[in-house]
């Protein structure tokens, strides 16, 4: 069967991450997403490397599944070709700055005054509303100031903090917009009304920061980074091996006392000092230096086989070529192949969203600028060639 989201339409003004992001996420679950893109250049990440031949890796896995037409929507007839289009679909969404849509005349209120039932989501740095609305955000940013930079990292005195490895000031607001965009679908079943979404990246980082916020609200102490341990539980962290690195947990205290079997080291489960969290936290310099020592005594697969042997939680510490290539990785599909118009066969990332009846298919690789500019036109504005030929020579398209 087709997605869960078959039979809706987006029409995506996205560049970037945020917004593309979102939208992907969308044309995963059925939607028909069509992004508009500038004639000449279209969406600035087509130049972001690496590259496969002359085609952006960074385009490519954010943009899969899209269909793409091009709009110079510094012309007026552009604008009105949207206008005349825009009842047929579901969605609008965009990721300007505050204002952008507005001063082109593409606003929620004149969008709506043509489809009232339209769901228009905006993603920005800091919302549409406020003192920083503003001001210019990229990942980092948003990172920086909602808080997230300042629990991550070592913690080691002198240290400069460090960002999250991936963007999550940019996927986060992705997230939460799509989580309000199938909201506000919903709700229309109900009302026949469509409604305007505004999602911040930096509300978006404040919502992920939960956890520390509520340390705070409770102890008035600031949270700090702590490297890779959990702040209230220990061994909850990464420890090294022979060969690399290991996630260990012990949640409770049969947790504990299994790995202390499982290592050799059952004098551990009686010792004052190690015995409970509160005791390895009490003497925490004491026990990390133990458990270093110990974990380095054998590799990270030799420490799988014995700690799954005794019900202990662990993981390995993965590098993307061994994510990518891991058999449970491959057999729940996250790791798939796409055909590209000009590429063939290149590889993507799968999405986690499993449905029983209604599967994500991920069927088409990121579109070329403007590929479907002609199906598009002539299917929802009934464009003849002759009219797309001379709207592509007057730069309109």
């Amino acid at each position: 069967m087709p997605g869960p989201l078959t039979g809706i339409r987006v029409l995506s003004f996205c560049r970037a991450l945020a917004g593309p992001y979102a939208t992907m996420l969308l044309a995963d679950l059925g939607a028909e997403v069509i992004k508009v893109e500038d004639p000449l250049i279209g969406d600035f990440t087509r130049a972001a490397g690496p590259f496969i031949n002359e085609i952006s890796s960074y385009f490519l896995g954010i943009n899969r599944g899209k269909k793409s037409i091009t709009l110079n929507l510094k012309e007026e007839r552009a604008k009105e070709m949207v206008f005349k289009m825009v009842n047929r679909f579901d969605i609008l969404v965009e990721n300007f700055r505050p204002g952008v849509m507005e001063r082109l005349g593409l606003g929620y209120e004149a969008i709506r005054a043509v489809n009232p039932e339209i769901i228009y989501a905006s993603i920005s740095g800091f919302g549409q509303t406020g003192p920083y609305a503003q001001r210019a955000a990229y990942d980092m940013i948003a990172q920086g100031m909602g808080g997230v930079i300042s629990i991550t990292g070592t913690g080691n005195p002198g240290d400069i903090p460090v960002r999250v490895g991936y963007s999550i000031g940019d996927i986060g607001a992705s997230l939460f917009s799509v989580i309000a965009i199938e909201a506000a679908l919903l709700e229309r079943e109900r009302s026949g009304k469509g409604q305007y979404v505004d999602v911040a990246m930096l509300d978006s980082q404040v919502a992920l920061c939960e956890n520390a916020c509520n340390r705070y609200f409770a102890s008035g102490e600031i949270p700090k980074p702590t490297g890779s341990r959990h702040p209230l539980l220990t061994p909850h962290e990464i420890f090294p091996t022979k060969d690399g690195h290991i996630v260990l947990i012990a949640f409770v205290d049969r947790d504990w006392q299994n790995f202390c079997k499982a290592a050799g080291k059952e004098e551990w489960i009686t010792d004052e000092r190690f015995k409970d969290h509160w005791a390895r936290l009490d003497h925490y310099e004491l026990f990390v230096s133990e458990m270093n020592e110990l974990m380095r005594s054998r590799t990270t697969a030799e420490w799988q086989e014995i700690l799954d042997a005794h019900n202990v939680i662990n993981g390995p510490v993965n590098n993307i070529e061994q994510v990518v290539t891991d058999p449970h990785i491959q057999h729940r599909e996250m790791i798939q192949e796409v055909d590209h118009p000009r590429e063939g066969k290149l590889k993507i990332v799968g999405t986690p969203m499993k449905f029983s009846r209604t599967a994500c298919r991920i069927e088409r690789a990121a579109p070329d600028r403007g590929e479907h500019t002609e199906e598009i036109f002539s299917e929802l504005l009934g464009l003849s060639d002759d009219e797309l030929q001379k709207l592509r020579e007057d730069t309109v398209i």
